[in-house]
């Protein structure tokens, strides 16, 4: 791992009582510092929390007042670690979905293009929701439309290496949705501010009794609205879009 990067985790938590202590814990072995962010969580919750706080002193325990929305929870932990001097956040939900054993995988990769955002693009098995399955070809059309670019292979994948500073300049000048819509637009936006992403296949399993917070019809309106955006946002971006079409065609 490049020394002179400082990394650290990431995992925006809501409600997950049954889930977020072995998540935490799975992640110890890469003695990083750990930054687990309370989004508006019950008591249940909290309290597994505060005993985590006191029994790990590798991991930071951030409290939002309220509940903000995963993208809120994860930009406020990216903020926090940015300000803290990390160089680079894993962000890791605290469900259980994702596979820790590409970790190591995707801290390499940081450390060989630290300008990048490296990403997690799933590999289902039988258990993902039809619905769900339907919703992301059709995110995966809209945002080849915004990107003008097949090389975004996927945008719903929570599991990512954030380069901070990039991030934070994104934050300053256009904050992404606060919710569900966050994981797409944060991924189309810094590939407009030319942030090279890179994907790693990883396998996501939707456990028997899991836990979403994904609300079909306030969700869907969400990244609706958020598609809409995106798309006009592309439109005066064109030029500049085309023109790195063809610089790449060239090369």
């Amino acid at each position: 791992m490049n020394n002179a990067l400082k990394h650290c985790f990431v995992i925006p938590v809501y409600n997950h009582p049954d889930t977020i202590a072995d998540t935490v814990h799975a992640l110890l072995p890469f003695d990083l510092p750990v930054v687990v962010v309370d989004d508006g969580s019950d008591p249940k919750t909290k309290q597994v929390l505060a005993k985590l706080a006191v029994a790990i002193p590798q991991m930071q325990l951030l409290t939002l007042p309220q509940n903000l929305g995963k993208g809120g929870a994860v930009m406020a932990g990216l903020t926090l670690a940015s300000e803290q001097g990390f160089s680079h956040a894993l962000q890791v939900d605290a469900d259980g979905q994702h596979n820790l054993a590409d970790i190591p995988a995707m801290w390499q990769l940081s450390a060989q293009q630290p300008l990048a955002l490296i990403s997690g693009a799933p590999v289902y098995d039988d258990s993902i929701p039809t619905g769900r399955k339907i919703g992301r070809y059709i995110t995966h059309f809209w945002v080849w439309i915004e990107t003008l670019s097949f090389s975004v292979k996927d945008t719903m994948c929570g599991f990512r290496v954030y380069p901070l500073a990039a991030c934070m300049q994104l934050f300053a000048k256009q904050r992404p949705g606060l919710r569900m819509d966050f994981d797409i637009e944060v991924m189309v936006r810094l590939y407009w501010q030319q942030v090279p992403i890179v994907f790693v296949p990883t396998k996501v399993i939707y456990p028997p009794g899991g836990r979403s917070h994904f609300m079909v019809v306030r969700d869907n309106w969400l990244i609706s609205k958020m598609h809409t955006r995106l798309f006009f946002g592309m439109l005066w971006r064109l030029p500049k879009l085309l023109w790195r079409k063809w610089q790449r065609a060239t090369v």
